[in-house]
């Protein structure tokens, strides 16, 4: 099926994220909470910003998310906030960065730590879609509202040539020296998981089972987030039916649990290209392994036309005979989820912040890596 084209990201008000916390800081305690509003920077360079204006060590700095370097994002980070230092929160909110905008400073007992979140809402601007494809697109987002999308990871994950995974594979086989930056390790690493991930997705979504349990499927509990093995199929589906559960696949590592029967079978096979010669116990520094969602749960769907894009700068191809449009795409997804996978199934999507290529900057790849361990 041809999906009609679609431009995100041709400025940075096209793209507007806000991360959900897993609690608000009770404003008392030895960190301090700063939530922030950034603009066309990473996490990790407005991070910085932060810390050298309050001369606090990043090291120190608990981050729950990465954030889009193109766009309007909002998040929080902790900072220790010891008690010799009574007049940091509001030296925090008096901070005047450019592109920054703190909103808010409040102390909590503990750090913030990766995953901290319970997932990100999302307020996204497609333009140049034609016209005629808008009733498509919107049925299309209620749908992925009640059945979901595949859980697919995007391209960013996978680097600026695509071949992330295959370079992990060299240096994990012996073939060649590993990175010394132990981020870049990381980085490689979790794209060789997200190749043996995508390719069991793919071959779910192939044979029509990607959001229907098989006997032996490791299943999701949607609600507390908790595994259990597939032994009623029957039952099991009529749960995946009401959105309770959902199979998943593999994020490999030493101790990632496998599936039973056939499913596990499938997967190992599925796997053997991307391991073969890899030693995951040597690796288990870099992920011990878990297990992700196959389905990707999207609440809070809309679709709402905003303006005419024809005058926007943008794709001299695009035809003004048709009329494109621009549509106000709205959703919340869980951690560790991509806004891209989702727009990825409504829309052939280009990037409007990389001159019309569809994929991911390398810089940007990176700072939008999310660890599938926490």
């Amino acid at each position: 099926m041809t999906l009609p084209r679609g431009r995100i990201k041709s400025t940075a008000e096209d793209f507007v994220v806000e991360e959900l916390p897993a609690y608000e800081p009770s404003g008392e305690g030895m960190h301090l909470f700063v939530k922030f509003e950034k603009r066309n920077l990473t996490t990790d360079a407005a991070v910085r910003a932060i810390t050298k204006a309050l001369d606090i060590q990043m090291r120190d700095v608990g981050i729950a998310g990465m954030k889009d370097k193109v766009g309007v994002t909002t998040q929080w980070v902790s900072i220790p906030a010891p008690p010799k230092s009574p007049d940091l929160e509001a030296r925090a909110k008096a901070l005047t960065i450019d592109n920054i905008r703190v909103l808010d400073a409040k102390r909590h007992a503990n750090k913030l730590k990766t995953g901290h979140l319970k997932g990100n809402r999302f307020d996204i601007i497609v333009r140049d879609v034609p016209v005629d494809a808008i009733a498509g697109v919107v049925a299309a987002m209620e749908r992925f509202g009640v059945e979901g999308v595949p859980n697919a990871f995007g391209v960013q994950r996978f680097g600026k040539d695509g071949d992330n995974a295959e370079r992990a594979r060299a240096w994990l086989t012996g073939k060649e020296r590993a990175p010394n930056d132990p981020r870049l390790r990381r980085f490689h690493f979790s794209a060789l998981q997200s190749a043996v991930f995508n390719a069991v997705l793919e071959a779910r979504i192939a044979d029509g089972t990607w959001r229907k349990p098989l006997l032996g499927d490791l299943l999701k509990k949607e609600d507390t987030g908790g595994i259990f093995v597939c032994t009623d199929v029957q039952a099991d589906r009529e749960r995946a039916d009401r959105g309770e559960v959902c199979p998943t696949g593999p994020i490999i590592g030493a101790k990632m649990r496998w599936p039973d029967g056939e499913v596990k079978a499938l997967e190992e096979r599925l796997a053997v290209p991307f391991l073969d010669g890899v030693d995951l116990e040597r690796a288990r520094s870099l992920g011990e392994g878990t297990r992700r969602a196959l389905r990707l749960r999207v609440t809070g769907c809309s679709v709402a036309q905003v303006m005419n894009s024809k005058d926007v700068p943008g794709d001299d191809e695009v035809d003004n005979r048709e009329q494109p449009a621009s549509l106000r795409v709205r959703f919340v997804l869980p951690k560790g989820a991509y806004a891209t996978t989702v727009l990825a199934n409504a829309f052939d999507v280009i990037d409007g912040s990389r001159d019309g290529k569809s994929t991911t900057s390398a810089e940007d790849a990176e700072a939008e890596t999310k660890s599938e361990e926490e």
